[in-house]
């Protein structure tokens, strides 16, 4: 019996970390190279599970959607009720220019029709290598887990992306 009280402690530690781990933030690997230049393969960054418990995604957020079969890192370029449409590299919302801050974007021309509800147009950095919203569609909130913006390893690479 004094044994087991000994362990308590521990076992209350495992728990709070399975539930931050399941329901607040985790750490995910970026797996493939289309998000660079902003994020490079096998960088680690923190998911923040709750950033959109209570809001909605804005543009430019880097989210991690939830595919069938697989989880991808990509950036919020489309919201609920838009048309988006790229012209020559350069991104319009509902037919307004928008600037991004990203380098060296190569962008093939795309128009996206209009978004539906509860759902956004979301796409990689590395337009012409990246597997995103133009061939799998627009994603619902649901299937986005969070944000991420905080890269922790490679330690060369520590810090928050935009």
């Amino acid at each position: 019996m004094e044994k087991m009280k000994e362990l308590i402690p521990y076992i209350i530690t495992l728990i709070i970390i399975i539930l931050i781990k399941s329901f607040v933030i985790a750490p995910i690997r970026v797996n493939g190279t289309s998000m660079v230049p902003t994020l490079q393969p096998k960088d680690i960054m923190i998911l923040n599970r709750t950033a959109y418990y209570t809001k909605n995604p804005k543009r430019f957020d880097i989210v991690v959607v939830n595919l069938e079969d697989e989880k991808v890192i990509k950036r919020v370029i489309g919201l609920p009720g838009e048309e988006i449409e790229y012209h020559d590299n350069t991104l319009y919302v509902n037919g307004k220019k928008v600037k991004e801050n990203i380098k060296n974007l190569d962008t093939a021309d795309y128009k996206s029709g209009k978004i539906p509800k509860n759902s956004y147009l979301v796409l990689g950095d590395n337009r012409r290598g990246s597997y995103d919203g133009r061939m799998f569609g627009f994603v619902k909130k649901s299937q986005i887990e969070g944000k991420t913006s905080l890269t922790i390893f490679p330690f060369s690479r520590i810090g928050f992306r935009n």
